[in-house]
């Protein structure tokens, strides 16, 4: 062993036995739900959360239980699960998963992509799914409930690096705008025209802010949310007829993963949460030009990669009453789900003393187990570009 070896290798234990004491010290930090892997996706529809998993399969769980109990399991793929998509019909909901097997199923499987399929989009107005790839692509899918194939309802070509997160709005008029975000950290914002049963595509804005990998974005109510590997989260003022000065990004210690930018749901509420590190921070954005820091909290013992709004549904023993309290979800590559009150974030706490590190994950449960090379690929899907 070399003396750079051996000096890796003791940094190495040194960090491991650091995590491990922390891991013990949040283990009943926001309620937390132990998956059997690590979470590459999430959704959340009233008290369900749909995971997939690097374990080759997508689960539904209960965010009420405490437990977190696993209501169904989705198996078909051969590779680690990395995206997923609910389309809701009519008559029922649909889960839509992609993977690094390179497919995606909607009730049959679809070969999609020539590699790992990285991001999935329903626009339900338009019966639209999207997906992004390591293959540089972005595909369009014509959604029909009579369980055939997916069938390509056309195609974009322009980036030249992976994929990485897509996001849409459509106007009252019914005008579909599509926005792709990849790891070299280019933002496209499309208009997406529907005829003869394809789509096509025209550029309407080009954004390069960033200078790496795009990991999250939001498209709404004429902004523009994003994070970045560049360790900042942006905003874009998008249809103001004067042209105000760009917003300062707000700055973060380490690669940002995840945002979620509240006043884009149904809350409306001026907050956005971002995922860093280990760390979740609050800000209030009642001024974009001016976010103040509310919170930062010490959240999980590895990385934070998705952010979620869950608008709890209660049931009032007594009076049968209904009613809905927001919480917010968190993953980790800790393996972790975690569940807390947005009432309690948004209240300033002592900030933690102590740096955020990557920690490395406990042994997993029996079943598919990945190998060494599997977990390099894992990492190389979501740090790099």
């Amino acid at each position: 062993m070399t003396k750079s070896e051996y000096l890796i290798s003791s940094s190495h234990l040194e960090l491991a036995d650091t995590r491990l004491k922390k891991s013990e010290r949040l283990k009943n930090v926001g309620q937390p739900i132990q998956l059997p892997g690590k979470a590459l996706g999430i959704e959340v529809v009233g008290n369900t959360a749909w995971i997939a998993e690097n374990t080759t399969v997508a689960r539904s769980i209960d965010l009420v239980k405490q437990s977190g109990k696993t209501t169904k399991l989705y198996r078909g793929h051969q590779g680690p699960v990395s995206a997923l998509a609910l389309w809701h019909t009519d008559s029922r909901q649909i889960l839509i998963t992609g993977s690094w097997d390179k497919t995606k199923d909607l009730i049959s499987s679809t070969d999609a992509h020539s590699d790992f399929v990285k991001s999935l989009l329903v626009i339900p107005s338009a019966n639209l799914l999207v997906s992004g790839s390591s293959d540089k692509l972005i595909r369009f899918w014509n959604l029909h409930v009579d369980q055939q194939p997916l069938q390509s309802a056309g195609s974009l070509s322009s980036h030249t690096r992976p994929v990485e997160c897509l996001s849409s709005r459509v106007s009252e008029n019914g005008d579909v705008e599509l926005c792709t975000g990849d790891t070299m950290g280019i933002i496209r914002l499309w208009t997406l025209t529907y005829d003869d049963r394809r789509w096509t595509s025209s550029l309407k804005a080009e954004f390069n802010h960033h200078r790496t990998k795009i990991s999250d974005l939001y498209l709404g109510s004429g902004q523009l949310w994003t994070a970045s590997s560049d360790e900042t989260v942006q905003v874009r003022n998008l249809y103001e007829a004067e042209k105000k000065p760009i917003p300062q990004p707000i700055q973060h210690s380490t690669a940002v993963r995840c945002l979620l930018p509240l006043y884009l749901t149904d809350l409306q509420e001026p907050y956005i949460m971002t995922g860093s590190g280990d760390f979740m921070r609050v800000y209030d954005v009642s001024s974009v030009d001016e976010p103040e820091l509310l919170n930062e909290i010490d959240a999980h013992w590895h990385d934070i990669t998705h952010i979620r709004l869950w608008m709890r549904e209660l049931i009032d023993e007594k009076t049968k009453q209904k009613s809905v309290e927001p919480w917010i979800i968190t993953t980790s590559l800790d393996s972790t789900i975690r569940r807390w009150r947005l009432s309690d974030l948004l209240v300033p706490k002592p900030k933690s003393t102590e740096p955020p590190a990557s920690i490395s994950p406990p042994q997993a449960k029996p079943g598919f187990s990945m190998s060494l090379e599997e977990e390099q690929e894992l990492d190389e899907l979501l740090d790099s570009d």
